[in-house]
């Protein structure tokens, strides 16, 4: 049976305005279902072949997809040539430049903003670094607001529309009640930070955990050459490899995303969905315990991870002043240097140790590294292969695949940006001018 209008336009005197009500409900599901068509294909789609995956009739879909034009969802591209006789058929894509998400950040050593269009473009990005240890959280997030401003401005400009903004955070996040619940790096706890942005009202702000969004960056599905049109799909179903050349193997749709920088986060996907657990806090990996009489952590503990895998713990073993970029660390590493050898043969050893605990208890095959770990895997994948192969239980009969994440430089940002416009995707409806 076709899901369209005409299955419940059959109406009764006593039914007429229930049933007028399921018709909008049900057209509001068409909508979805055809958008989430043209955005999850990997090559464009016709009309026709979306009325083939969906089971909705060809009439109800030219109507739904000339709405998502009209909203500026969704572009034509020049008509294929035909393969036999007939309408050449008219392939379907994300629009560019046109709807548009935000994502924002503060981070220990920067604090900055990206938006991304439907296709998966940057199409405006700022950043600002600096030291926010122990910072004063309304005079950061007054200028994150200032940032966000001049981007939502300047796209603005240039005919595009914010849809919404997600400001990652690094620590505990209650996204229910928009509040921070504490980032030990940064030094704040408990207090709602969007009222702080100063933003205005008719831009919807939410917050995240910025390894949770940086994770959900991951989900992309790199373009292989010959496929068409290089901006076909989106950057809610994939996004463009930063490599020019060459192609990366897909991501799988389950797998662990740990992100170092100064703090250590990690995003668990399963299925192509975070787990976040009860409260939206799992995945705190930084704060796994390597020695229990280690060194102790801002969050209060001894011996967190973050105190030998973090950017200042590694630099600080290297004898490398903490305000140096981390490429510095890399060159030392490069040439040789003891003293950062020995910091990356202990960071790796640390790392390998925490996520031997997290494969063993999730089951999980594969680990992206972000953050400074994506420059950095080839010099903590000795350490970390050995500590995964004696610590795993499952070792002798699985290899866990240990990879550069895909999306590596402010992840977070891409991730949440891509995340309002996955919103923009599930419920079209909003952005369309039909009843």
């Amino acid at each position: 049976m076709n899901r369209d209008e005409s299955s419940t336009s059959v109406r009764t005197p006593t039914r007429g305005r229930s049933t007028a009500a399921r018709q909008h409900t049900l057209r509001e599901y068409n909508l979805a279902l055809v958008s989430q068509a043209i955005f999850d294909a990997t090559t464009p789609r016709s009309r026709a072949d979306i009325a083939g995956s969906t089971g909705l009739t060809r009439a109800t879909v030219s109507v739904l997809v000339d709405q998502l034009i009209e909203a500026r969802l969704v572009r034509e591209l020049p008509p294929a040539t035909p393969l036999r006789a007939g309408r050449p058929a008219v392939p379907l894509t994300p629009a560019e430049r046109t709807v548009v998400g935000l994502g924002l950040e503060v981070n220990v050593d920067y604090l900055g903003g990206t938006v991304l269009d439907l296709t998966g473009q940057v199409v405006a990005q700022e950043v600002v670094p600096g030291d926010l240890h122990g910072s004063d959280p309304a005079e950061v997030l007054g200028r994150l607001g200032a940032l966000a401003r001049r981007l939502v401005e300047e796209v603005e400009a240039q005919d595009m529309q914010v849809a919404g903004a997600r400001l990652a955070l690094p620590g505990l996040v209650d996204a229910r009640a928009g509040r921070l619940q504490v980032a030990p790096n940064l030094g704040w706890s408990s207090f709602l930070p969007v009222p702080l942005l100063g933003l205005p009202e008719r831009l919807p702000v939410e917050i995240a955990n910025e390894a949770n969004l940086a994770g959900l960056a991951q989900l992309v599905a790199p373009a292989s050459p010959g496929e068409g049109d290089p901006r076909a799909g989106s950057t809610i179903a994939r996004m463009p490899h930063p490599g020019p050349d060459d192609v990366a193997p897909p991501v799988p749709s389950s797998f662990l995303y740990v992100s170092g920088e100064v703090g250590i986060g990690s995003a668990i996907v399963i299925d192509r969905e975070l787990f976040l657990g009860n409260r939206g806090w799992s995945g705190e990996i930084g704060h796994v315990v390597v020695d229990p009489h280690g060194p102790r952590c801002l969050c209060g503990a001894t011996g967190c991870l973050e105190q030998y895998a973090g950017k200042d713990a590694m630099l600080r073993a290297a004898g490398i002043p903490l305000d140096a970029p981390v490429e510095r660390f890399l060159d030392a590493l490069e040439e040789g240097t003891p003293s950062a050898l020995d910091a990356a043969a202990s960071a790796g050893t640390a790392l390998g140790r925490a996520l031997a605990n997290f494969v063993n208890l999730i089951d999980i095959e594969t680990v992206l590294l972000g953050g400074i770990y994506t420059d950095l895997l080839p010099h903590l994948r000795e350490p970390l292969t050995a500590e995964l192969t004696t610590r795993v239980l499952a070792s002798p009969w699985t290899e866990l695949d240990l990879r550069p994440a895909l999306v590596a430089g402010h992840a977070a940002m891409i991730g949440g940006a891509r995340t309002v416009l996955r919103d923009v995707v599930a419920a079209p409806s909003a952005w369309t001018t039909s009843d």
